[in-house]
């Protein structure tokens, strides 16, 4: 059986999925076929049910319960690796209201996180994450939602940060900040699944003990970042949650989405999360 996998280019994807993907882990009677896309081209994808195992933003998992459940390994979830609004002069989340701020999809986590932080913020410019921060050195947007490397590189782009949505979401809640996930169309069945659990968690173990291994594949696909950026990437972004959502990481899941229902952002759905 040959599944086909979306992950993103970004350093904690590749560096989770090397292994899995090149051979590296043994998945009896499965083989594991990569796409890397940007992670609103997956979360798009999947609204077209066109992966069998995909990447996705916890936003976009809302949409996607029906046909898809939960992995509890390899996703991104953590303290510290929110997305960030920045702009090109000092600013305040008030002043904002109204302004025209980019965003790196419709269906991105960080989007959601703006409009559970507070209403007035709907004029929004989709475009690619790595365009943002040029739209807003250029005027072409007031403000950005930064996420990846951004939270390493605004600063060398002369942007200020205005507020760190992963910062408000953790004192609001105490818990961790939910981004993203590995999900599995449910047709694939149980024991495909856990197969499939169980092999990103070895995929995760063997780059962490690989690591000389696996980094000609991340920066190969890294877009030019430096080995420092490479590095504090991984560190930030690859944790005790990739390998296993544990119970904070599946209630910080569960939070995000009653909010987002309550606020009515996304629809209600009482699919269990998982398989």
């Amino acid at each position: 059986m040959e599944l086909s996998l979306g992950y993103s280019p970004c350093p904690n994807d590749t560096f989770i999925f090397h292994a899995l993907t090149h051979g590296e882990v043994n998945l009896p009677g499965i083989t594991v076929r990569e796409s890397l896309e940007d992670v609103e081209t997956l979360n798009l994808r999947a609204m077209r049910a066109e992966l069998d195992l995909t990447k996705v933003s916890f936003h976009a998992l809302a949409h996607l319960r029906e046909n898809y459940c939960l992995l509890r390994s390899g996703g991104a979830l953590g303290r510290g690796c929110g997305p960030l609004v920045v702009t090109k002069g000092p600013a305040s989340m008030d002043s904002l209201k109204g302004k025209k701020i980019a965003a790196p999809g419709r269906y991105t986590t960080a989007l959601l996180l703006l409009k559970l932080y507070d209403r007035g913020y709907d004029n929004i410019a989709i475009m690619p994450f790595d365009r943002i921060m040029d739209a807003v050195s250029s005027g072409e947007a007031d403000a950005g939602l930064v996420i990846h490397e951004g939270r390493f590189t605004y600063e060398g782009r002369g942007l200020h940060k205005v507020m760190d949505l992963g910062e408000w979401w953790e004192a609001d809640t105490g818990l961790p900040i939910p981004l993203g996930g590995i999900l599995a169309r449910r047709a694939l069945g149980p024991d495909v699944i856990h197969k499939v659990e169980a092999g990103i968690r070895e995929s995760i173990n063997y780059a962490c003990s690989h690591r000389d291994l696996v980094m000609p594949y991340i920066r190969e696909h890294a877009q030019e970042l430096d080995d420092q950026v490479i590095e504090s990437h991984i560190a930030l972004y690859v944790n005790d949650f990739s390998l296993d959502l544990g119970e904070d990481g599946v209630r910080a899941v569960e939070a995000l989405f009653e909010r987002a229902m309550a606020r009515g952002v996304i629809p209600g759905s009482y699919t269990p999360l998982f398989i």
